[in-house]
């Protein structure tokens, strides 16, 4: 896991903003590299391809953190009790892939998320603090709904964002929706196919938290995303600093 605070880049100032970015890492940790029998690209098409290039905004915002974990091993966005095969500590990628070559037996688990999930969490508690006023929780999807997920072989649209059940406001999601569609075209959804995981979930009672999916689609490049994302962000905040009240 690593965090960084936001330093002056193109904006006049960083954002306001926490960005967390929990799933893209590729590595495999020590504990388990000997028992994991996934290739490289098994690794990569697990976690959130492009997620490292697209995200790259930690000049932009006020706080950054994320991690070189790789989701297949550690899922960040996951409950510790999530003991499903897409799990907090995963049997199965999302593809129904087997991770390991042999059950991970509990010590290990448990090693795993002391490691990377617990750190990772308590970062983020500590980062919501004064002078932030909008948490991020950024992620890359598939274009097509994989076999394990929502929607599988569904098309997907161009960005997801979601509320996390209530982790923002509605009229703040409503002006983050206008921004997005206004920085990335008219194929932007609200809950529809991800709604907020853990992190959303879990963080949104410490201050407003939502979570954006982009499309690994090839609709635009890598670095015009990340511009794109940038400016959906900080059109958000003015609209949402424009609400009455």
């Amino acid at each position: 896991m690593h965090y960084k605070s936001g330093r002056e880049t193109g904006l006049s100032k960083p954002l306001p903003v926490l960005a967390s970015v929990p799933h893209a890492g590729l590595e495999v940790p020590r504990e388990v590299e000997s028992l994991c029998i996934l290739s490289r690209g098994q690794i990569v098409a697990d976690g959130d391809e492009h997620a490292a290039e697209i995200y790259d905004i930690a000049g932009d915002v006020a706080a950054f953190c994320t991690t070189h974990v790789a989701r297949a091993v550690v899922d960040l966005n996951r409950a510790e009790d999530d003991r499903r095969p897409d799990g907090v500590v995963k049997t199965h990628t999302c593809f129904n892939e087997p991770v390991y070559r042999k059950p991970l037996d509990d010590k290990v688990i448990d090693k795993l998320l002391d490691r990377y999930h617990r750190p990772y969490h308590s970062q983020l508690r500590s980062l919501a603090g004064e002078g932030l006023r909008l948490a991020v929780d950024c992620h890359t999807m598939l274009a097509v709904g994989p076999p394990i997920g929502p929607g599988a072989g569904i098309e997907r649209p161009h960005v997801c964002l979601g509320d996390g059940g209530g982790a923002c406001p509605p009229r703040w999601m409503a002006c983050l929706e206008e921004s997005f569609r206004e920085a990335f075209g008219p194929s932007v959804t609200v809950n529809q196919p991800f709604s907020g995981g853990y992190i959303t979930r879990s963080h949104g009672a410490e201050m407003p938290w939502f979570q954006l999916e982009l499309s690994r689609g090839p609709f635009l490049s890598n670095s015009e995303k990340r511009s794109r994302v940038v400016a959906a962000l900080q059109g958000g905040l003015l609209r949402i600093a424009s609400i009455p009240g």
